[in-house]
């Protein structure tokens, strides 16, 4: 549970620090990319509280994720289609039911 947390953390205070700045070009990529990243980061935590953690897991489905999000993304961009959409809509609500599940971990 430790590093999905710690990598979150690390990546927030390096983006505060170094003020990145995405062009207006990826902000789509980035957009599903960080999205798909913070799924892969309550999955592992709520994955941990039950007892069925893997770090092997957690880091393929963060790098899987990501790609494939970005992938969606970048199609959808040559096609002309809000692909990057599905992304945003798959893991919206898996963000969402991970985190009441852990809030109700320690309700």
């Amino acid at each position: 549970m430790l590093l999905p947390l710690a990598g979150l953390l690390v990546g927030v205070v390096l983006g505060l620090i170094l003020k990145v700045n995405v062009s207006f070009e990826f902000t789509r990529y980035s957009a599903v990319a960080i999205v798909a990243a913070l799924d892969s980061v309550f999955g592992a935590v709520r994955a941990e509280l039950d007892g069925v953690y893997d770090n092997r897991i957690f880091i393929t489905g963060f790098v899987t994720n990501a790609i494939v999000a970005v992938l969606l993304a970048f199609i959808g961009d040559r096609l002309g289609v809000d692909l990057y959409l599905v992304a945003l809509i798959t893991f919206g609500p898996r963000i969402f039911q991970n985190v009441a599940l852990i809030r109700r971990h320690f309700l």
